[in-house]
């Protein structure tokens, strides 16, 4: 019988299932060798951190579902920034996800959606969402702002910014 306890959240409720703090484990080392492994640029180490390969780009709409449309999308993005890499900021639980804030960087050395190589540098923030079906890793949604990139690339001008507002102004 369940007491609402923070040790009824953590009993085990099933043959094979684990516990909330065991999960959460299991989840974040997996999201830590698929991050970690992209780095080392391998990518069928990567692959195998997924149950069933998915990436969502969300920002630029593109999906990519299953082993050769992932592997596809990892050999299209490291042609064009071949030091591509990503460097960890901060790692939050959900329920049925991980929540990864990160920095993408790179240098624009192949061509990237028509655009030739402009040779420059990018870091951008960006948030991945990392969903799970228990402890099987199902996708990698990713959300960052396309026009950090683009700007820091030389393929967007610059946009002005607004001054800054006062610091009594509401």
């Amino acid at each position: 019988m369940s007491t609402g306890t923070r040790e009824d959240a953590n009993e085990d409720v099933g043959e094979g299932l684990r516990t909330g703090d065991e999960l959460r484990k299991v989840r974040e080392t997996l999201v830590r060798e698929h991050m970690e492994s992209e780095n080392a640029k391998e990518f069928e180490r990567t692959l195998s951190t997924f149950d069933r390969p998915r990436y969502e780009i969300v920002p630029t709409g593109q999906f990519h579902v299953g082993p050769d449309e992932v592997s596809a999308y990892y050999e299209t993005t490291r042609t064009a920034f071949p030091d591509q890499r990503n460097e960890l900021v901060s790692l939050r639980h959900a329920d049925d996800a991980v929540i990864v804030e990160f920095d993408l960087l790179g240098t624009h050395r192949g061509e990237l959606l028509g655009f030739p190589p402009t040779g420059r540098s990018f870091r951008c923030r960006m948030i991945a969402l990392f969903l799970f079906e228990d402890e099987r890793l199902v996708c990698e949604r990713v959300y960052f702002d396309t026009a950090t990139v683009l700007s820091q690339l030389g393929l967007l001008p610059a946009l002005p910014l607004p001054a800054p507002r006062p610091a009594d102004a509401r």
